[in-house]
């Protein structure tokens, strides 16, 4: 086997996932590049009343975390297609929390922004995945990250943030709140009956570095009705991972 081959079935190996995929092709793969993952604890009655009550929340140290994320998307292209010039880079923002159903631990997402409009069409009509378009630019600038995001139509939904890691790369050790907010394998959403739906995703485990931020500007908690218990965010940093995306299947048989 050649060294080429042998590099694609260590990066597509999924022993470390703690349930299998589902029997079906993967759709789509994209690059998470240059992401912030900034997390606010809030206290579970506030959380969920925000979350379906069909999804079983997730906490750490008895809180519910919401992450607010910001990346960018590279290299998305859909299964046995190319690339397409335009649509398959952009910046990405979202907000989440953690959930789990029938033991299989997800993320939950409150929003998602992107600049791209197809990505949005395609999200909210095959996902039913609560995307909207939103004007945004991610500049790097040495080891900052400078990640700017306006919500087109309104001016409620607004972020800009300038971010950098701070240490070496590690890998999360088991029990420790970064595994347990990273190393989730799939996303869950609802269908507009209230079903459960799951979308499996595979990567390699994630390797973090400490971060800093500084916060110019975040109103995308507050504005979905999302009060923090502390201000003061736990930051990391993830310079890149590749991913490949599962069809949704329910999430409950």
């Amino acid at each position: 086997m050649s060294a080429d081959k042998n590099s694609n079935k260590e990066l597509w190996d999924d022993s470390h996932r703690t349930w299998p995929l589902p029997n079906l092709p993967w759709t789509m793969k994209q690059n998470w590049h240059n992401l912030l993952f900034a997390h606010y604890p809030v206290k579970l009655d506030d959380l969920r009343r925000l979350v379906p009550e069909v999804l079983p929340l997730d906490s750490f140290n008895g809180m519910g975390w919401v992450g607010v994320v910001p990346f960018e998307m590279k290299g998305v292209r859909l299964r046995g297609l190319p690339r397409v010039k335009g649509t398959d880079q952009f910046p990405e923002l979202n907000v989440r929390t953690y959930v789990s159903v029938d033991g299989k631990p997800g993320v939950y997402f409150f929003s998602l922004e992107a600049s791209n409009k197809l990505a949005v069409w395609s999200a909210q009509t095959f996902y039913h995945l609560p995307y909207k378009r939103a004007d945004m630019t991610l500049v790097k600038n040495d080891s900052t990250i400078e990640f700017e995001s306006k919500r087109r139509n309104t001016n409620d939904f607004n972020f800009a943030c300038n971010y950098r890691p701070t240490s070496e790369p590690f890998y999360a050790k088991k029990g420790t709140f970064e595994e347990w907010m990273s190393e989730r394998y799939c996303l869950y959403t609802t269908n507009k009956k209230g079903v459960p739906l799951r979308c499996d995703i595979l990567h390699q485990p994630w390797q973090l570095q400490n971060a800093e931020a500084e916060f110019k500007q975040n109103t995308m908690l507050y504005n979905q009705g999302i009060l923090v218990a502390d201000e003061n965010p736990i930051l990391y940093f993830s310079k890149k991972i590749e991913v490949r995306t599962w069809p949704l299947v329910r999430a409950l048989e």
